[in-house]
């Protein structure tokens, strides 16, 4: 778990089963836009809670909503929030099995309204430690849609570059074939 930060409004720790409701309310408008992850539009709700949820020495975790929207930094944006309101998830697993075990994959998923407040790092930063603690040596992600350019971004401000892209891998409901990066980072 992450030390409660007040000025971000958040803390980050492992998921429990009971905010399986929290994290399908974030996932489930994400997968059907089917415009960053490469998951069926219609996964159903069951087969996302098997593939989310993680086995040691995978992780699944949470950021939840600290103080209620009324401690030191806090913004109009965040009145309206519970503490311990899911605010956004990720997972971390291991990229392959065998020989390949020692890389770790994650995905990451942040409610809309919190977009654009450094969630998405945090989540990252602290799959980046859980992987370190658990042994894994470096972490590769498989599919990052080009155009989601805050992504990108992000995780190039993490230490990660792009190995690859495979052209026109993935079809955007919107903007049809773009690529998916391979992007990688030692820990």
């Amino acid at each position: 778990m992450t030390e409660p930060d007040p000025a971000a409004g958040w803390t980050i720790r492992e998921a429990r089963p009971e905010d399986w409701p929290g994290i399908w309310a974030i996932l489930e408008p994400v997968i059907r836009a089917g415009e960053t992850f490469t998951w069926d539009r219609d996964t159903a709700e069951a087969e996302a809670r098997g593939r989310w949820f993680k086995e040691a020495p995978g992780q699944t975790f949470v950021a939840v909503a600290v103080g209620g929207g009324d401690g030191p930094g806090d913004g109009p944006a965040d009145a309206s929030r519970a503490a311990g309101e899911i605010l956004g998830t990720g997972e971390l697993h291991p990229n392959q099995g065998g020989g390949g075990s020692h890389v770790a994959n994650a995905g990451y998923m942040v409610h809309p309204a919190q977009a654009g407040r450094g969630l998405a790092r945090a989540l990252c930063a602290y799959s980046l430690d859980a992987a370190r603690d658990a042994g894994f040596r470096a972490m590769q992600f498989n599919a990052v849609v080009e155009s989601n350019f805050r992504a990108v971004a992000a995780w190039k401000s993490m230490g990660f570059e792009v190995l690859a892209t495979i052209p026109e891998a993935f079809n955007r409901p919107e903007l049809g074939y773009v690529g998916l990066h391979v992007m990688y980072r030692k820990l």
